[in-house]
């Protein structure tokens, strides 16, 4: 009974409080509110689903292959650091997913200690320590890291470019007992980097040389390698609408579809370029490598299978209230489009998911396939690459060259008349007005390409120097003077006919024999109160060309520059007799002496000093061996008509205080007759016809050297001169052109290079007022920044180079 009456109240109370909370009480004079109505449940048609979220990554691959150390100026243990991130967002950076060493390194090239790391912080890798004891000492790292770079914001393919970084560390040597150690935390000596444009990381394979600074002038070896893969897939809610009743006319899509064939489009690009990669790599193998599982992937009938199914050519368009089927029109032959936007925009969800897990799948096997092949074959793959790279910044860098081809002009010939067409404007302002006009051109350009970018250059294009070559074409032997070289043997040096391979046969040999070699020697000749290692950064960048050649850092006439040329001359000549012997008799030792190439790099006089050694006789069995001839901003003709005033006043000092022999030859005062001057006695002898390639390095920017000297051409106030001044210096100018002009049976290449220098810097100065910034800028800037380092013979020619 009280069971009872206890059920009866609870049964009381719980209905009143569902009447309340549905609002049944009554209010005075207030009608009955209808009671609201259930909700009814979602129709099974407009069922809310989950839309599935594609996400991708991009796995960036570097293979450091080789450390050539240059000219680092400290010995010590140095390693390489190397971190990556979006250019836009620093705080977004690569992490590094695996590291392979492909290669055991050899013990017996360099020392290491240590191992490479990994540091959690800031996602970055270094390697093991290394030594570096001398220059020119090569240490194989052979190792591979890749990161991984997730697309984070990008919901789609990447719109930001990505910047790879490259850190040069340092630390000291300490000897404890007999095993060197590291004694502290290694510092940062030089960074370089690199710019990754959003085209490429896609898919990106290219050789890309690091080169730090003039202060530590390295080359490492690396190819980078990038590709697109599939992430992970998760699902995101529909956002519930606030009026329920809309969910029965919208389906709300958290993730856009146009990104999500945006990410499998580019995985088919990322695919694609696999591909192709890999074909093109089995055609560089000597071996077959079989790859028919890879072929297979190149079909578009099979891509439409795992589409849609063989046969398949209609599918259903979501979202339609109609719920009509639509029939698909890239389908041609049984082929479908599968790039095209209108198939792709057509897919339904399921087969979008599909498309991304099986390119994803396709995309992941390539690449580790590539991966493989590249540490199989690791030398190889490395040269095609090299090659292409070569290739692709001949045109890349083109812009920074403007390249023409003139003739040696005529009206220089005659040297006994007068000259009848006067020169109307200066050269050295034209040039210099020509080089600033295609610099404010170059502001204007947009540069969009899949290449990796050099920051050393792209940091600041404008920062570059413009270089305007001249390809001069020989004109026909001058026969109207009297004392032509060609038309007077007299005039031959007699030493020239005589054959060193007269000497004992271990020097020179049959060509034929196969231990045969070229023995490549190239001399270096600083300038004024010079340092024998000013030529330096030049040095380096022929070294990194051909790292086989020997190279003459000319020091006897360090601190004696100001004395008389010809014997400077003659102390150069003695110098390089000496070094040409003893690398010959080191070569004769070695394996049989095919030929000798000798070539010399002169800067200011050293310019002078070298062609006056040319002239010594004991130079004379060595004549016929001259290769390239590098002239770095010399006076070959002197300062007969320097326009300098400042400049001018400057060496009028030097010869009332100082009395300095070299400045008086200089300026044609060391003797009265200017047929007596030295510059006019060297003009006939014949110091460069002996030469295969003659380049004249020039600026319209140094004031240190009249324009004109240096690129060994008339000026406007010689050519209006018709006193004794006028014709003498014509007849030096005609005998330099008769000694560069080749015979019809000869090829010899003839270039003037200007190289004009952003100085805008650097301020109005003093240095900038006389002209001096210009001419030091050649020894303490790398000439033509990256497009030097060892790259500048792809604009002139490798043959004048090697």
């Amino acid at each position: 009974m009280l069971l009872r009456r206890l059920r009866w109240i609870i049964g009381f109370n719980h209905q009143r409080l569902s009447g309340a909370a549905i609002g049944t009480k009554r209010l005075p004079n207030v009608e009955k509110s209808p009671p609201v109505p259930p909700k009814p449940p979602p129709l099974p048609t407009k069922k809310r689903r989950k839309k599935p979220m594609l996400e991708a990554v991009h796995e960036v691959a570097i293979y450091i292959h080789r450390f050539h150390n240059l000219d680092l100026f400290q010995q010590g243990w140095y390693q390489i650091k190397i971190t990556l991130r979006w250019e836009d967002d620093q705080n977004t950076i690569g992490t590094p997913a695996r590291v392979v060493q492909y290669e055991v390194p050899d013990l017996g090239s360099a020392e290491y200690h240590g191992v490479w790391k990994i540091d959690d912080e800031d996602h970055s890798f270094t390697t093991q320590p290394f030594r570096i004891r001398y220059a020119r000492q090569d240490v194989l790292l052979s190792v591979m890291v890749s990161f991984n770079l997730a697309l984070g914001k990008f919901e789609g393919p990447p719109t930001s470019a990505v910047i790879l970084k490259f850190e040069l560390l340092y630390a000291p040597i300490s000897v404890e007992g007999s095993v060197p150690q590291i004694t502290m935390d290694p510092t940062s000596a030089a960074v370089h980097e690199f710019r990754i444009p959003p085209k490429a990381l896609i898919g990106l394979h290219t050789y890309c040389p690091v080169h730090f600074d003039a202060f530590h002038s390295v080359l490492m070896e690396t190819t980078v390698h990038i590709t697109l893969l599939n992430g992970f897939i998760h699902s995101a809610r529909s956002k519930v609408p606030s009026d329920p009743s809309a969910l029965q006319d919208v389906t709300v899509e958290i993730v856009d579809k146009s990104k999500q064939v945006m990410l499998v489009r580019a995985l088919l690009t990322a695919r694609d370029i696999l591909l192709e990669e890999l074909k093109s790599l089995r055609k560089e193998m000597d071996q077959t490598i079989d790859m028919s599982d890879i072929d297979n992937m190149d079909d578009s009938k099979s891509i439409s299978s795992w589409l849609r199914g063989p046969g398949v050519a209609v599918t259903e368009v979501p979202g339609e209230a109609t719920g009509e089927k639509q029939m698909s029109s890239e389908i041609s032959n049984g082929v479908i489009d599968i790039q095209s936007d209108e198939f792709l925009q057509s897919l339904s969800p399921a087969e979008i998911l599909n498309a991304f897990n099986t390119l994803g799948s396709q995309v992941l096997y390539l690449w580790n396939s590539f991966l493989k092949l590249h540490r199989a074959h690791t030398k190889k793959i490395l040269e095609h690459l090299h090659d292409l790279w070569a290739n692709d910044r001949k045109a890349e860098w083109s812009i920074w060259m403007v390249h023409s081809k003139v003739d040696m002009h005529h009206h220089y010939i005659n040297s006994m008349q007068p000259v009848l067409r006067k020169l109307t404007e200066d050269p050295a302002q034209s040039a210099a007005m020509r080089a600033d006009l295609h610099r404010r051109s170059i502001e204007q350009m947009r540069i969009n390409n899949r290449s990796i970018q050099d920051m050393h250059i792209f940091g600041d294009p404008l920062c570059i120097p413009i270089i305007i070559v001249e390809r001069v074409i020989n004109a026909p032997l001058r026969t109207s003077s009297g004392n032509s070289y060609f038309n007077n043997p007299s005039l031959r040096v007699s030493g020239l006919l005589n054959d060193i391979s007269s000497k004992p046969k271990n020097k020179l040999s049959d060509e034929s024999s196969k231990q045969s070699r070229v023995l490549k020697i190239v001399v270096f000749v600083h300038g004024f109160q010079g340092h024998h290692l000013d030529l330096r950064l030049v040095r380096n960048q022929w070294l990194l060309l051909d790292p086989k050649i020997e190279v003459l850092m000319s020091e006897a006439n360090e601190d004696k520059t100001s004395g008389d040329f010809r014997e400077m001359g003659q102390r150069l000549a003695q110098e390089v007799t000496s070094f040409v012997k003893k690398k010959m008799d080191k070569a004769s030792r070695t394996g049989h002496l095919k030929s000798i190439k000798i070539s010399f790099v002169g800067h200011s006089i050293g310019n002078i000093i070298l062609r006056t050694a040319l002239t010594e006789e004991i130079m004379e069995p060595y004549l016929r061996y001259l290769y390239t001839y590098l002239s770095v901003s010399g006076p070959h003709l002197g300062y007969l008509y320097s326009s300098n005033s400042l400049f001018n006043s400057g060496l009028w000092l030097l010869k009332k205080l100082k009395s300095t022999q070299c400045i008086h030859q200089l300026t044609y005062t060391d003797d009265p007759d200017l047929q007596n001057t030295f510059f006019y006695k060297l003009s006939k002898q014949r110091s460069l016809e002996n030469f295969k390639n003659i380049v004249l390095l020039s600026s319209p920017q140094d004031g240190y050297i009249p324009y004109h000297s240096a690129r060994i051409e008339s000026c406007m106030a010689a050519s209006v001169d018709n006193s004794k001044k006028g014709k003498v210096f014509l007849e030096m100018l005609n005998e330099c052109l008769d000694q560069i002009r080749a015979p019809s049976q000869e090829q010899r290449i003839f270039m003037r290079c200007d190289v004009n220098f952003d100085t805008s810097s650097q301020g109005r100065n003093l240095n900038t007022m006389i002209g001096r910034a210009a001419h030091i800028e050649f020894l303490e800037t790398d000439i033509l920044r990256g497009l030097s380092c060892g790259h500048f013979p792809i604009f002139l020619g490798k043959k004048i180079f090697l």
